[in-house]
């Protein structure tokens, strides 16, 4: 049986520069959905997995993020003598119970694979998770549950993935894949933002990996590319030369929240689950063009 996934890393050190000018001094990642940020359905999803130690990559701007996990004694003081036991236990539920927050700093954002790297003095040589807070992925069980799942069976790296439309193979990290129909199929090559012309399939990667610690030794002999940037996607190609690699579908909808349209989307429909203002929400959208 394959080694339990203990560690999950979330890189967090973008920009976010679609979002200008709201993530000009507020991480990207703080973006609320409805009233809960990105990065909180991220940790919660790896805490379904079974994940306790949650590894943030950050960068300028990103203290947001350490606060939001930490501990807000003025704020829960306040609720207390109040005695708002229901927004104190919202508060106090932030991070999920048995689980903890280390924080490493990208010092300069040399791309998703330097982030990646950066990680490596906490994890270790233990297997471990990536989670991008851009792809939120609404699943019932959490998607990295299903992948943790899967990794314990099969003991190798994990990418998630999902069809795309061909015309937007140039957006991802694209598969060609053993048996592309199948919910789980070895990768036998990944290729970075194909040309829909020349892309080996319609798989895309999205932003679910299960990585071995081999990935490290392989990424710090990436050679950078434009930018200075080590592509985690390279690794991987490399790392398909030694180890078996899987895809895995996604079984959830995943809402691209690094753009506009899909955090409006994600806004629409977990709004109208919100138990608080969903029935509300509801009403007013339909009624909106009456």
């Amino acid at each position: 049986m394959a080694q339990r996934l203990r560690k999950a890393v979330f890189p967090v050190a973008g920009f976010g520069s679609r979002f200008l000018p709201v993530t000009k001094a507020s991480p990207k990642e703080m973006l609320p959905i409805v009233d809960k940020p990105l990065i909180q359905y991220a940790v919660e999803e790896a805490a379904a997995a079974g994940i306790t130690d949650m590894i943030f990559i950050t960068g300028r701007n990103k203290r947001a993020i350490e606060d939001h996990f930490d501990k807000a004694y003025e704020i829960e003081t306040e609720l207390a003598a109040k005695g708002k036991r229901e927004l104190l236990d919202l508060v106090q539920g932030v991070l999920p119970p048995g689980c903890r927050c280390i924080y490493i700093r990208q010092v300069e954002p040399l791309g998703l694979g330097h982030a990646v790297l950066c990680a490596q003095p906490v994890v270790g040589d233990e297997p471990f998770a990536v989670l991008l807070a851009d792809d939120l992925i609404d699943a019932n069980p959490a998607e990295m549950a299903q992948m943790a799942e899967c990794y314990r069976k099969e003991g190798c790296a994990l990418l998630g993935v999902e069809e795309v439309p061909r015309e937007q193979t140039a957006s991802y990290g694209i598969v060609s894949a053993d048996r592309p129909e199948g919910d789980v199929t070895p990768v036998r090559a990944i290729v970075e933002k194909p040309a829909p012309a020349v892309a080996p399939s319609t798989l895309a990667v999205v932003g679910r990996y299960v990585l071995t610690p081999r990935i490290f030794d392989l990424l710090a002999a990436v050679t950078p590319g434009a930018g200075g940037e080590i592509q985690l996607t390279d690794a991987i190609s490399a790392l398909l030369r030694e180890e078996r690699v899987l895809a895995v579908k996604l079984h959830g909808r995943r809402y691209d929240c690094g753009s506009k349209l899909g955090y409006l989307k994600a806004t629409v429909e977990l709004g109208l689950r919100h138990p608080e203002t969903g029935a509300d929400f509801a009403r007013y959208l339909a009624n909106r063009g009456a």
